[in-house]
């Protein structure tokens, strides 16, 4: 048997203590979270809650991430937020923390914006750029009932049509499900709902991780991915394959709401002849328009493509819940 100095059992001791650190515990509770005061300040200030609109100038739009333990990080749009008015993608961004009833975020570029209540204030130098109310935004689909001829898929109290166990959280759809059903060509709209870690990096894969799999072939993201820019594996992405073309993530615990148009590959004679297309609206705002694809994406690119099959919704050990799930064949 080898045998190891105590210097090296102190390493490997060590080794084991940081692997075997546990991760940062999720809230899937609103009523919870509200306990943190830091998720009262987190979340967007604009002048209007409404989802759509033109930017105009003189107008911003700000998303504020908690980090934990009083600090924050920033995104500072110019003409109102992603799909009110955001003029681009790009943001500045800010950081800063809590003193007292205050919190002051700063930007490298100048800017300041000083949060009190659900009031934020922000200049650059001398000069005031806006004050706004914290808003609470919602999709504009958000509870859409079911067309005549759909089927529902999950409408609370039941799991209906999915399999993988008992998966429920008292009224709501708990991630890592199957459907039963298979289906071909179709409109499917879900609703969903990221967990609370704000000790969690922003845009890590350990922030609300979850997916809407298609055919177990094709991935629209879901994740946490709240006032970040959005990349090939954030909330909306055709993961690994396409970012989103407006990050429309809300805040954690905001119900969310994608509805896809997916139109499957056709076959003939064992031969592909036509590719697979998707267009997905987050929130209300369109993000892949009639997309072709011309396999699958990230794992499910090396899986043999089909005319019908499954919906996915990804367990990654995140509590991400689901509400209000339909399908409507074409």
């Amino acid at each position: 048997m080898m045998k190891c100095s105590s210097l090296t059992l102190s390493f490997f001791c060590l080794c084991s203590i940081a692997w075997a650190a546990p991760r940062e515990k999720a809230v899937k509770d609103p009523s919870v979270a509200a306990k943190d005061p830091d998720f009262a300040i987190q979340g967007e200030y604009a002048e209007s809650s409404k989802i759509g609109g033109e930017g105009e100038k003189g107008r911003y739009g700000l998303q504020v991430v908690a980090l934990g333990d009083g600090k924050f990080q920033a995104a500072l749009y110019a003409g109102g937020l992603p799909g009110s008015g955001a003029e681009s993608n790009e943001f500045v961004l800010l950081n800063g923390e809590t003193k007292g009833d205050v919190t002051t975020l700063k930007a490298k570029s100048g800017e300041t914006v000083v949060i009190t209540g659900d009031k934020a204030t922000a200049t650059k130098g001398k000069r005031k750029l806006f004050t706004y109310d914290r808003v609470e935004r919602k999709s504009p689909t958000l509870g859409k009932k079911a067309p005549k001829g759909a089927k529902v898929l999950f409408g609370g109290i039941e799991m209906d049509r999915f399999s993988g166990g008992v998966k429920l959280d008292g009224e709501l759809l708990e991630e890592g499900v199957v459907s039963l059903d298979s289906f071909g060509d179709f409109t499917l709209h879900l609703e969903f709902r990221t967990p609370y870690k704000p000790k969690t990096k922003p845009g890590s894969q350990d922030r609300g991780n979850s997916g809407v799999y298609i055919f177990n072939n094709y991935e629209t993201q879901i994740l946490d991915s709240f006032g970040i820019k959005g990349e090939f594996n954030f909330c909306g992405a055709l993961y690994r394959k396409k970012p989103p073309a407006v990050n429309m993530c809300l805040p954690p615990l905001s119900w969310q709401t994608y509805d896809i148009q997916f139109t499957a590959p056709r076959f003939k004679e064992g031969k592909k002849i036509r590719n697979a297309r998707i267009t997905t609206r987050h929130n209300g705002v369109v993000i892949h328009d009639d997309f072709e694809l011309d396999k699958g994406t990230g794992a499910g690119g090396g899986r043999p493509e089909k005319e019908k099959g499954q919906i996915h919704l990804q367990g990654h050990g995140n509590p991400v819940r689901f509400q209000n799930i339909w399908l409507l064949e074409k």
